[in-house]
Order: C-alpha cells, then structure tokens, then sequence
C-alpha cells in the first residue's frame, strides 16, 4: 500500500510540474465561469442563455432567441461584473450574445418560456414569479425595470 501511495505521490508530482509548465492556470481561471453561471444569472436566464466558450475575456454565451439576445444586451456589463465578483478577479471583460440551440437539459425543457419583452396581460403574475427565481439583488432590480419599462410601453400602444 505504501508502494502505491509514493508512485502517486510521484505521479501527483509530475503532473502539477507538467501544469506548471504548460502555464494553463489562466485558462482554468477563464473556465471558472461555468460552474457560477446559473447562480448568478438565475434560473430563468439560464434557461435561456448558457456560456459557450471565453476567449481573451470575451465570454460567448448562446441565448435561445434574438428576444433574448436583445434583453441581455442591456444587462451584459452587470452580469460580467457579478462573474467577475464570483470569481475574484476580472476574467470577464465582455460578453457577445449569439442565437443558436440551447443543448442543456434546463434550456431545452424551458426554452420555449416567453422572455421579458413578450409579457401578455393574461399574464400578470409572470414577473414576480420570474423575479422570484433570481438571487441576485441587482440582476433582479435590473430586470424588474425592464419588465416595468415594458409594461408601460405595451399599456401607451
């Protein structure tokens, strides 16, 4: 047993040099985004919008509609700013919304949820239950505005 234990160890010893070499730490920080997202954004952003890939700080993030796409512009620095927070350093530095085939198992039995901007009067509790599932304050309050915002604008037509 104690045989085995140091050829770990030595194992252990040569993949961190291995690491160290290669210099991935960087890249590692950058896919630190992945686990966070969801918690971050909350439950009905994220069934509507999953990060793709990061690239020099650019996070790619593929949203189920260009509805979605344009409500997430207005909220694209505060959401990169709470990443940013999560993760302790700036590892976001923009974000670029692009439509394409949610493939997450949340996404596609949710995908088809009306977002912010296609609120119905026959549906007036739709807010606060989408508002309810956020847990980030500002993300919250931001949304809140824009589902305030819109209502009006569908009252004045």
């Amino acid at each position: 047993m104690a045989k085995n234990r140091s050829q770990i160890d030595k194992l252990g010893e040569i993949l961190d040099k291995s690491l160290k070499r290669l210099d991935l730490s960087p890249r590692l920080e950058e896919y630190g985004v992945w686990p966070v997202w969801n918690e971050i954004v909350g439950a009905t952003i994220a069934r509507n919008a999953q990060p793709e890939k990061i690239r020099n700080g650019t996070l790619f993030v593929k949203v189920a509609s260009s509805t979605w796409m344009q409500e997430l512009q207005y909220m694209k620095e505060m959401i990169a700013e709470k990443l940013n927070e999560s993760l302790g350093r700036q590892v976001v530095k923009n974000i670029f919304f692009f439509v394409g085939k949610l493939d997450t198992e949340i996404a596609k039995s949710k995908a088809q949820e009306p977002p912010a901007s296609v609120l119905c009067p026959s549906q007036p509790n739709f807010a606060e239950e989408q508002l309810h599932a956020i847990k980030d304050p500002e993300i919250r309050r931001a949304l809140q505005r824009l589902f305030t915002a819109h209502s009006r604008k569908g009252k004045n037509r």
